[in-house]
């Protein structure tokens, strides 16, 4: 099928696709403040500049958009049909950096999370992920404790 839009309007639109303070990331951070966690976003000093970093309990959040991390197994998802090369390579590069900088976080002794796009685009699954997401850090913080 041919594409809808010149490539001229595709490359600025793509242009366009923030890198921070997404839909998704500023809907976790609110939640988390209103639960009372004081945070830093897109810390530089860590791998990955992670969306938030925890710091009271060591724990980071990466919040990944379906498409730009290659998502498998979500509806979110599909390889672009046009320029698949480019893609694949690139989503592909994606996947690794994140794998990789995940792997230094946990060996500096950082609790890694993440939370996908698709997990808060429903109100259940919203307010399902964000209830687990709060949990999870609680409980890390409970088994560090002792």
């Amino acid at each position: 099928m041919a594409s809808l839009v010149s490539a001229d309007l595709r490359r600025r639109i793509m242009a366009s696709i923030k890198a921070k303070d997404t839909k998704a990331e500023l809907m976790v951070r609110r939640y988390l403040h209103r639960q009372g966690f004081r945070y830093r976003t897109n810390d530089r000093r860590l791998p990955g500049s992670p969306d938030i970093v925890l710091p009271k309990y060591r724990c980071v959040i990466f919040i990944n958009g379906c498409f730009w991390h290659a998502h498998q197994g979500c509806s979110h998802f599909s390889f672009p049909k046009t320029n698949q090369e480019f893609w694949e390579k690139k989503l592909t590069r994606n996947k690794e950096r994140d794998c990789r900088n995940a792997a230094v976080l946990l060996s500096l002794g950082w609790r890694v999370i993440v939370v996908w796009e698709c997990e808060l685009s429903t109100k259940q699954r919203r307010e399902q992920t964000l209830l687990g997401l709060v949990n999870e850090i609680y409980e890390w913080s409970a088994e560090s404790a002792r």
